[in-house]
């Protein structure tokens, strides 16, 4: 596919603005070799720990991973997590760090404890999820929405990444609806997509897009995407479908229906919806349509699916498999 191939190269060095929550996905490893005394449980000795950015960080770092030059903003608490994410992110040269704003709360994180023997898969064992306490003052609001009014006018695109953890408010979304006129803005987010009118494309998986639209599965997905696009006064609609691919919905009336890329027997889905939101972007911005956007998309989705935990993927990696997979398709 020698024309995407090219539109790969042209990633590198856009100009991407990603406003949403940034969190620590912490990974804990160990090997269990004994029950416990005090409970009926497996006693897991500890391995290694590794620290990953997670929510709005996955997507920064895959566009990081994909040449591009990131204007982060979002939140980070003066902990021992946050400076972890801050440690990881400093090695780059492509992205600005002021954009993280440190404050005096928590970091969000999520811990996987993962277990298994030596020489196996280790498979994850319970995840616990701590949020922040301590929201952000409102002098800490005030200075995100300056950031993101200076930074603005020099951006080629925008991604609103929206995880419930409160980074993106009311002013935060009203900007973003009016820097869509004018540039792409792309949304993603868990529980609100409702708030999201207004902005060049949504990119919800396939159950909230159900929900979105309050319709059941009885509902074929064509009936969703149309009913959606009625009320979200977006340009594109993509949805996820797991190993049924994506289905794009355009407002010029238009239907694309995209089949899975690569194999369907996924080895970790995690952070997938943050690379299709992050490979997208690049690929709109980049200048291509919102079908060839979304095909790009697909198959940076179908690398890091096979990859274990929040995983990201280069510009040569999507390219093979671009080549790999593209000459099967009509």
């Amino acid at each position: 596919m020698p024309g995407q191939t090219k539109l790969i190269d042209a990633f590198k060095g856009k100009r991407i603005c990603v406003v949403g929550d940034i969190i620590a996905d912490i990974y804990i490893f160990g090997r269990p070799y004994r029950l416990s005394r005090e409970a009926p449980v497996v006693v897991v000795k500890h391995e290694e720990e590794r620290v990953y950015p997670g929510s709005a960080g996955n997507t920064i770092n895959n566009l990081l991973a994909l040449g591009a030059h990131v204007f982060p903003l979002g939140f980070i608490g003066n902990d021992g997590a946050g400076d972890r994410l801050v440690d990881f992110f400093s090695h780059f040269d492509t992205i600005e760090m002021d954009g993280f704003i440190r404050h005096d709360g928590e970091t969000i994180t999520k811990t996987r404890i993962l277990a298994g023997d030596t020489h196996t898969s280790k498979q994850q064992v319970i995840r616990i999820d701590r949020d922040n306490s301590k929201p952000p003052k409102r002098s800490k609001r005030s200075l995100l929405l300056k950031k993101l009014q200076e930074i603005g006018p020099a951006m080629d695109a925008f991604i609103v990444s929206d995880y419930g953890h409160g980074a993106v408010d009311g002013p935060v979304i009203t900007y973003m609806r009016t820097a869509a006129e004018k540039k792409t803005v792309v949304g993603d987010a868990r529980y609100r997509l409702k708030d999201f009118k207004g902005f060049t494309l949504i990119t919800p998986n396939e159950s909230e897009a159900y929900q979105l639209c309050n319709m059941d599965l009885s509902n074929d997905i064509e009936e969703v995407g149309r009913k959606i696009l009625g009320i979200m006064n977006v340009t594109a609609l993509l949805i996820t479908r797991g190993n049924k691919g994506m289905s794009l919905f355009l407002k010029n009336g238009k239907t694309h229906h995209i089949p899975i890329s690569g194999k369907d027997d996924v080895t970790d889905v995690t952070g997938a919806g943050d690379t299709v939101c992050a490979a997208v972007t690049l690929a709109l911005a980049s200048g291509a349509d919102f079908y060839s956007a979304s095909q790009v998309a697909n198959y940076a989705a179908g690398v890091v699916v096979m990859k274990r935990g929040t995983a990201t993927l280069t510009r040569e990696e999507l390219k093979l498999a671009m080549d790999t997979y593209g000459s099967n398709r009509t």
